[in-house]
């Protein structure tokens, strides 16, 4: 049995720092549906003219979820006060918790910028439950060899799995709570048959093609497919090469208080998130 399809969203445009042109199907924390998931922000592809000085997103401070990063084009630096830094390419993942807070600062590879190119990937801001919200920061480099890949499609397609388990092969990421990401490709006319928990929230985000949803719902580049709870399976008809994320996870059940780059429980802890990063508690960079 296939799960229903709850909508489709089409996302919005926007401008992150100074070297990041967005689209956003999740604009805000506002579905509720996606749960552990608060927000996807897909940059590009779009071009970078060579430069001496990186453009990117300046120091800002983060607490109480994760970011995951996935690179398609380009190179992405990263550097924080917990003392991580590093480079990801295309097929690597960045997945960076904030846990009890740090500053992080985004920017265009220096190699990268220097040469120019196409710079596309995707970043989610992911929840964790309560217990996990103030634990240590941790910064994870999954590079592309280490993520396993399912062959489909008779040897065309192939499935990334990044976290959580599919078929009976484990992705490489830790997680706080049960998460489930797979990066897809599949080629132009191909089938494919997913099944996940149905009790997990689950969501498939198009980065470049279209796809037929259960024989009769298209879903095309930049657009967000939101499934319901009652049934496992998910049925794709791929009408011309595709790439798509799938995004499933336990939900996590318990208040939501956000504000900017904090994601806490409740006010209370949000006043006090912004009090230790205005006190200097979450670092601060030499340079």
């Amino acid at each position: 049995m296939n799960r229903r399809i709850f909508q489709v969203i089409d996302g919005v445009q926007k401008q992150v720092g100074e070297g990041f042109s967005v689209t956003s199907p999740m604009p805000g924390f506002r579905i509720r549906q996606l749960s552990p998931f608060l927000l996807i922000d897909h940059t590009g592809p779009m071009p970078v003219q060579p430069t001496d000085k990186p453009l990117g997103a300046d120091p800002h401070p983060h607490r109480g979820f994760e970011t995951v990063t996935i690179v398609y084009q380009g190179y992405l630096a990263h550097r924080d006060t917990a003392g991580y830094s590093g480079k990801i390419g295309p097929g690597d993942v960045q997945w960076m918790t904030a846990g009890a807070g740090l500053l992080h600062e985004e920017r265009h590879e220096k190699e990268f910028a220097r040469q120019g190119g196409v710079l596309e990937l995707i970043q989610l801001w992911v929840n964790v439950p309560k217990k996990d919200k103030m634990a240590p920061p941790r910064y994870q480099e999954l590079r592309s060899g280490s993520i396993p890949v399912i062959s489909t499609a008779e040897g065309k397609g192939t499935i990334r799995v990044v976290s959580g388990n599919y078929g009976g092969v484990p992705g490489p990421a830790e997680t706080f709570s049960p998460i489930t990401i797979l990066d897809i490709f599949q080629p132009k006319g191909a089938k494919l048959q997913l099944n996940l928990p149905a009790a997990y929230n689950v969501g498939i985000y198009v980065v470049k093609g279209s796809l037929l949803l259960h024989g009769n719902r298209p879903a095309q580049t930049k657009q967000m497919v939101v499934f319901g709870w009652d049934a496992d399976g998910i049925e794709l008809t791929i009408e011309e090469d595709s790439t798509f994320l799938v995004l499933a996870g336990e939900p996590i059940e318990e208040p939501l208080a956000t504000y900017g780059p904090f994601v806490m429980n409740t006010n209370q802890e949000l006043v006090q998130a912004i009090t230790d990063y205005e006190n200097g508690q979450m670092g601060s960079f030499a340079d």
